[in-house]
């Protein structure tokens, strides 16, 4: 096989390991890379590499039309608060924002992978060649949750789902029987340390699928760092969502759980 495969590159491991599957898989990639944002590590497994700014839309699309990239994958995280700081708009992108209704995150997202898309560029699902990492349901760690844990995740699951589908973050963390933290613009580890330091050891993290989630796009993940900042902020549990979540070191991430009592659930 040499097909190829675009991938339109934010930070985290996410992009690394998706390029190294590519690779291994027969894949040439052509990797769209944010500036400040995108590990260098995938100079080595790209065919080629362009370094963007955000907003940099015409020249992402020159770049995959010359390579006769017809079909790409976005992964990997933009930190929000860049958004206002780090932004360089062509026209193309100018458009795209011009022609919106509503300027919160995914329509931002939709409206760029469609922009791709009538280009002939077609976005796939950011799971594309790695299906292993959505979560499976169950209790994962040597402790399950306590009827009090249960009845605060029921509730995170609501409030987490409404916050949502109202498109302002996908966490939130709950403690006896009260919403301690909910996810802005600062993201998920930020969320951890607030609700953390309000719950007192008995703070849980929930973290869910927006209600109408698109699956090219920023579905939530979890990993190692999640739980080693719930370890520092005093969080016990995590509760995410089976096949609607991806889960970077699993095996780590549960050996760390059981090393430190916590408890991780997928629902």
């Amino acid at each position: 096989m040499d097909e190829k495969i675009g991938l339109i590159a934010g930070s985290g491991q996410f992009p690394v390991l998706f390029s190294k599957t590519a690779v291994e898989k027969g894949f040439s990639v052509y990797t769209a890379a944010y500036v400040n944002e995108a590990d260098q590590e995938l100079v080595q497994l790209s065919e080629k590499i362009q370094w963007l700014h955000l907003g940099q839309v015409k020249r992402l699309i020159k770049f995959f039309k010359q390579n006769n990239v017809n079909r790409a994958v976005m992964l990997g995280a933009v930190r929000k608060t860049r958004l206002f700081t780090d932004v360089k708009p062509d026209m193309k992108a100018i458009a795209i924002i011009a022609g919106m209704r509503h300027t919160h995150d995914d329509a931002i997202m939709r409206a760029f992978a469609d922009s791709l898309e009538k280009e002939g560029i077609k976005i796939e699902p950011s799971t594309f060649l790695l299906p292993e990492l959505l979560a499976t349901k169950g209790v994962w760690t040597n402790r399950k949750p306590s009827r009090a844990e249960k009845k605060d995740i029921a509730m995170g699951l609501t409030i987490a789902r409404e916050i949502g589908r109202l498109d302002i973050g996908q966490s939130v963390v709950v403690g006896g029987g009260s919403i301690l933290a909910v996810e802005a613009i600062d993201g998920t580890d930020a969320t951890i340390k607030r609700g953390g330091r309000l719950g007192k050891g008995e703070a849980i993290l929930v973290k869910v699928c927006k209600p109408n989630q698109d699956f090219r796009f920023d579905v939530p993940s979890v990993g190692m760092q999640t739980v080693e900042i719930m370890i520092d902020s005093n969080v016990n549990a995590i509760a995410i969502e089976a096949d609607r979540t991806i889960v970077f070191d699993r095996a780590e991430m549960i050996r760390k759980a059981n090393e430190n009592n916590i408890s991780i659930i997928c629902v």
